[in-house]
């Protein structure tokens, strides 16, 4: 679709919405931004905007002249696409696309594209140093920070675009065609959207939904439902496991990662000469580099680059030590999945910080991953009654309530001995008391530094 001149609604007033709007602007089309809730501020969401356009703003109700007149909606990946006013855009044949495929019909190069419940962001991270070290025009985008829109106009045909994607973003995909994917795996999250399992599978698997068979697909040999995934996706399936060698793949052998191909075995590097722990890196380092190799870079310089990687910031970081007590900010922890790599990565006995947003997850698995080393957790957010009551259920009594983080912190470091850790880890989202979970994150961080 030629864009100027077009008139294009831009549904959320985030930061994808108005970097989606700016994008609009700059190509010459007119965005029109919505916002649903009525509290929003007009001029506050015209001052997020570069400047460079006349913002058409409007909050709460979306008058009926104005969606008369449009020819496209981009939906912002918050808004859910079964809200009634977007299935009244559908009805009247709007064309609906996301913040992804905007900016995927808007750039150049090739796309390098990673999605999974767990890992996205430490493997996207590793993955844009791989490339960054090897290629001299590299873009790290979407759910890692950086708006997809906000660096697409600025893309060449040599650029290699390297994407963390959601299930969100996902939803929305017309033409986006990564030339290398991977799902990393595939657990419960975010079933307050989609709803049901097989629809939240459904939308990650969408990845593919544009790849052709010279493309590649990197999935998770341990997942099941990736395993038999990759046995009739399109683009060439590449597995990763962390449990058995594989005929082809890249798999642990021991402390060696190893990559098998039809033609030989390439020893890639040791775990001991990574800065990252738990076998949930190990995993997310396999896809990283399988998804390099596979984009042509050369075994030499991805080991260079993985070896000098370090973790990324808000999974399982290291933040201080204090009166012999190591603290660590797992607040990326945003489901049970991801909480119990956490919980697993930790070597000494911890107390454990929990609770947030409720998305609407079971917790059980969670709690009996403590495996003995959590001397206590401590609760917070909207979820803390429904963890404490699952957490007794299951036989785990050294359970504290807190009203907000600060206190959380302070009740840590009163209990904590010497030999301890104390993990942010808390298996649930962070609205309602944070922005995100990075907000969570660095708050966690000021109440320890100023213990």
């Amino acid at each position: 679709m030629e864009l100027r001149g077009k008139k294009v609604l831009v549904f959320g007033s985030g930061k994808s919405g108005t970097g989606a709007a700016d994008l609009l602007g700059a190509v010459g089309a007119f965005p029109v931004i919505y916002d649903g809730n009525q509290k929003v501020n007009k001029e506050e969401v015209i001052a997020k905007t570069n400047g460079t356009y006349q913002a058409e703003v409007y909050v709460g109700v979306l008058p009926e002249e104005v969606v008369r007149t449009l020819d496209l909606v981009v939906l912002s990946p918050g808004v859910p696409t079964d809200l009634p006013i977007v299935e009244e855009f559908r009805k009247r044949g709007l064309p609906l696309w996301g913040e992804v495929e905007l900016a995927y019909r808007t750039g150049k190069g090739s796309v390098l594209a990673i999605t999974g419940t767990n890992g996205k962001t430490t493997t996207t991270a590793l993955l844009g140093k791989i490339m960054a070290d090897a290629r001299p025009s590299v873009y790290v985008v979407g759910n890692i920070g950086t708006p997809y829109t906000s660096r697409s106009l600025e893309m060449k045909e040599e650029t290699i675009t390297v994407a963390e994607i959601s299930s969100f973003q996902l939803e929305t995909i017309e033409e986006f065609a990564p030339k290398v994917s991977a799902i990393l795996n595939i657990t419960e999250d975010h079933l307050n959207r989609h709803h049901t399992m097989e629809e939240y599978i459904r939308v990650k698997e969408q990845i593919t939904k544009n790849q052709t068979e010279e493309d590649y697909c990197v999935l998770n040999y341990e997942d099941e439902v990736l395993r038999a995934f990759g046995e009739h996706c399109v683009p060439k399936s590449v597995y990763f496991s962390s449990e058995r060698e594989l005929e082809q793949g890249i798999f642990l052998r021991g402390d060696a990662i190893i990559l098998r191909t039809e033609q030989e075995e390439i020893p890639v590097v040791k775990t001991g000469d990574l800065k990252l722990l738990g076998k949930h890196n190990f995993e997310n380092v396999m896809a990283g580099i399988a998804m390099a190799y596979y984009a042509g870079v050369s075994m030499e310089s991805i080991r260079s680059s993985v070896c000098a990687f370090t973790a990324v910031e808000h999974r399982i970081e290291y933040v201080t030590e204090k009166n012999g007590v190591v603290y660590y900010n797992d607040s990326k922890g945003t489901n049970p999945d991801a909480a119990i790599k956490g919980i697993q990565a930790m070597n000494r006995p911890t107390l454990l910080i929990g609770g947030g947003y409720d998305k609407g997850s079971n917790y059980d698995e969670w709690i009996r991953a403590f495996d003995g080393k959590v001397r206590y957790l401590v609760l917070i957010g909207a979820t803390k009654y429904d963890i404490k009551a699952s957490a007794e259920r299951l036989g785990f009594h050294d359970v504290i309530l807190c009203e907000n983080l600060a206190q959380a912190v302070k009740i840590c470091a009163d209990k904590a001995d010497s030999g301890d850790a104390v993990l942010l880890s808390p298996a649930c989202a962070s609205w309602g008391q944070f922005d995100n979970y990075e907000q969570r994150g660095d708050m966690f961080k000021e109440y320890v530094y100023a213990l």
